[in-house]
């Protein structure tokens, strides 16, 4: 879900792949009613919503806020939009929705305005916007950059479980690992039942619609919008919910639109192997500086020495303990990107980790450090609740916890590193709530561009032709050869010159490919 400058933002694009109380927080009260409802008022539901004057402001919240103050600098202007919890019942409870937006550079060639959601889920956005804005100035030219925090997301209105750490990480090797993942998520799901009320309406479909609302408020008739990781989903959402409203899209890594949900990571394991094939590839040509192995099969079998030792007893990395509940989420960091620079970081990591399953004294990296020391922590400012509880709006998981089990038994075999971590129950399986409405079936043929790696080990490339297939008007534009999560500008994985140069022309020029495409592969 990056590197050097961008470590932060590479676990925010790959969390959703690492699925993983107190009073239910302040809501914001509904606007005043008026006196006499209007006719437009009374048929339409939202029309005093849609007719907020919003109120912009600077940025930071604070002396401490630098990502605020950085948005202030570039010129961005943020406000809150209220929005219903409940739109099938707009006159109910309200959340605050904020957002920030950076006008066009470029004001006498402007566009229109550009909806940008970094992935996910439950990342905030508005701080990502600027990282946008960066990393392709010609869009920064163009468009006023509009981005949000979805609901219970950063400057929304919160929604926060307490939870003690982000999730039950891997099943284990065994039945016992097993059944203490289960008894974590099951307490994880009993910490946000004090929440019930607002749990069903944490959906991406209710996201869409406050994006549509936003995009009223600020009085556009249309919008362009570029989406990552979860982002593309919550575009394809939008797309099928408002068809009429998009003018632009572009989805980089397409998430399969009939999978999207808390068994999403299901599909994960093979492309995670095969990205970490990729990596023991490079680490064979490397080995004078990692001595991991001359080849790849040697590589692997490294790694295999790792899996078996931490599953006889937890490695002693510095002050840290792996288990093999830790391990698989350990490793998923080889999922930052492909060049060599991440695979430098992940090989000195893994070197670290073989060291430690031969009893040698060994001391964490940096990268190594950050992981653990996240895995460790309680879940501040409840980012992994809110990401859990979007996916188990968004659709119903399996009540039976066995099922788990089984389907973890049976891929053993052909899984056994990953496979305990992506098809382990999530607290959805115990979760205190149902999704408000079914899922969104996305079928329509509205022009679209899809990007994205042929590797990606969390949009899986299978997960890419689903979404392709159900967007009948789609171009698929691929990154052959890479394993990578999101492939555009640079902002969470290496960049690459063809994908930029398809997106570029997409959203600056309205030139859609006329078929479907390849970008040759970044490494011969």
């Amino acid at each position: 879900m990056i590197r050097a400058a961008r470590p932060a933002a590479a676990v925010a694009a790959l969390a959703m792949t690492l699925l993983t109380a107190p009073a239910a927080p302040a809501l914001a009260t509904p606007p005043p009613a008026t006196a006499a409802p209007t006719a437009t008022a009374t048929a339409d539901p939202l029309a005093a919503l849609r007719g907020q004057q919003p109120s912009w402001h600077p940025c930071a919240s604070g002396p401490d806020d630098t990502a605020g103050a950085d948005l202030d600098a570039a010129g961005a202007r943020c406000t809150e939009i209220t929005v219903p919890l409940d739109y099938r019942h707009p006159g109910g409870r309200t959340l605050s929705i904020a957002l920030s937006r950076l006008p066009a550079t470029d004001p006498a060639h402007r566009l229109g305005t550009l909806f940008y959601n970094p992935g996910g889920p439950g990342v905030p956005a508005r701080a990502l916007s600027l990282a946008l804005r960066q990393a392709a100035p010609a869009l920064g030219a163009r468009y006023d950059i509009v981005a949000m925090d979805p609901r219970f997301v950063g400057a929304s209105t919160p929604l926060d479980c307490g939870w003690p750490t982000a999730g039950p990480g891997s099943a284990g090797p065994d039945r016992l690992g097993f059944d203490r993942a289960a008894e974590l998520a099951k307490d994880l799901a009993a910490r946000c039942a004090p929440y019930r009320a607002l749990l069903p309406h944490a959906s991406t479909r209710s996201t869409a619609r406050d994006m549509d609302l936003v995009r009223a408020v600020l009085g556009e008739p249309t919008i362009a919008y570029l989406g990552s990781s979860y982002g593309s989903y919550l575009g394809e959402v939008y797309l099928q919910l408002f068809p009429d409203r998009v003018g632009r899209a572009v989805f980089d890594a397409a998430m399969d639109p009939d999978r999207f949900g808390p068994d999403l990571t299901a599909t994960q394991g093979p492309a995670m192997a095969g990205a970490l094939t990729a990596w023991a590839a490079w680490a064979a040509g490397h080995d004078d500086r990692h001595h991991l192995g001359a080849t790849t099969a040697e590589v692997l079998a490294s790694i295999e020495r790792v899996r078996l030792a931490a599953e006889r007893a937890p490695l002693a990395v510095g002050a840290h303990r792996i288990d093999a509940r830790a391990l698989p989420q350990v490793l998923w960091t080889v999922a930052a990107g492909d060049d060599d620079n991440t695979y430098e970081e992940f090989s000195a990591l893994a070197r670290v980790l073989l060291d430690a399953a031969e009893d040698r004294p060994t001391r964490p990296t940096a990268l190594l450090e950050a992981v653990l020391s996240g895995l460790a922590s309680p879940d501040t400012g409840g980012y992994a609740a809110t990401q859990t509880a979007i996916m188990c709006a968004d659709r119903a998981a399996g009540r039976d916890p066995l099922a788990y089990y089984r389907d973890i038994q049976a891929h053993r075999a052909d899984e056994p590193l990953f496979g305990p971590l992506t098809r382990n129950l999530t607290p959805c399986t115990f979760w205190p709530a149902e999704p408000a409405e079914p899922p969104t079936r996305v079928r329509n043929a509205v022009p679209v561009l899809l990007v994205g790696a042929d590797g990606d080990p969390a949009a899986t490339y299978p997960g890419q032709l689903a979404a392709h297939r159900a967007l009948a008007g789609s171009r698929l534009v691929t990154l052959r050869g890479a394993f990578r999560h999101t492939v555009y500008a640079g902002l969470f994985a290496p960049r690459d010159a063809c994908v930029d140069a398809a997106v570029d022309r997409y959203l600056l020029d309205g030139v859609l490919p006329a078929h479907d495409t390849d970008c040759p592969s970044p490494r011969p």
